[in-house]
């Protein structure tokens, strides 16, 4: 079965493609050298997913999973969430937003967070919905050079690692995105055994 994945970001790509099974075709934007940026104007997950899978499977008449995640921090009211991307500003890089986070973060107790995913496929014309969340804590301070974003802020219930400190699998048993693909691969194997 042939997907789109309706994101920019290569490390969704590479995180997702390592999770899903070989007999899945995963067809990046990049594969079909679409760089236009699609504007995320919703104000919650599921809506920007499913912005950003109805445009592309329209725009390419086809079937597309899309992604829209982020970090939730229960003392700045769950803050930055669908912003995560731009928290800082329009065009901000991992770094900004992160040291911008653990500015607004000086001084408080409470560093109890959460990761969500929201993942949306349109198959054959059709809208789904896939959810993950990961419960943690945010670090004082940034640690280890894995992952993206967040990564090295976040860790997750369970285990005394950054994300940034794991390898991708071990990322991958955590993850917020992980548990909601892996609702997805269930949902897509139970289809393809009806049809």
């Amino acid at each position: 079965m042939k997907l789109i994945l309706a994101t920019q970001n290569s490390n969704k790509v590479k995180e997702i493609k390592v999770l899903l099974p070989g007999n899945f075709d995963i067809i990046s934007l990049k594969d079909l050298n679409f760089s236009e940026d699609i504007k995320e104007t919703e104000n919650t997950f599921h809506g920007n997913a499913l912005l950003k899978a109805k445009y592309i499977a329209e725009k390419f008449n086809a079937n597309v999973i899309s992604d829209d995640s982020g970090l939730e921090v229960v003392a700045l009211n769950n803050e930055p969430g669908v912003f995560s991307a731009r928290y800082f500003n329009e065009n901000a890089t991992d770094k900004e937003n992160l040291d911008f986070l653990l500015k607004n973060l000086s001084g408080k107790e409470n560093r109890k967070a959460r990761f969500v995913s929201v993942i949306c496929l349109i198959l054959d014309g059709k809208e789904y919905f896939f959810e993950g969340e990961i419960k943690g804590e945010i670090t004082f301070e940034p640690k280890g050079t894995t992952g993206f974003g967040y990564d090295p802020v976040f860790v997750p219930e369970k285990s005394h690692l950054t994300f940034a400190e794991m390898t991708l699998d071990e990322k991958n048993k955590f993850s917020h995105r992980a548990k909601a693909i892996e609702k997805l691969i269930h949902f897509l194997i139970e289809k393809l055994k009806v049809d």
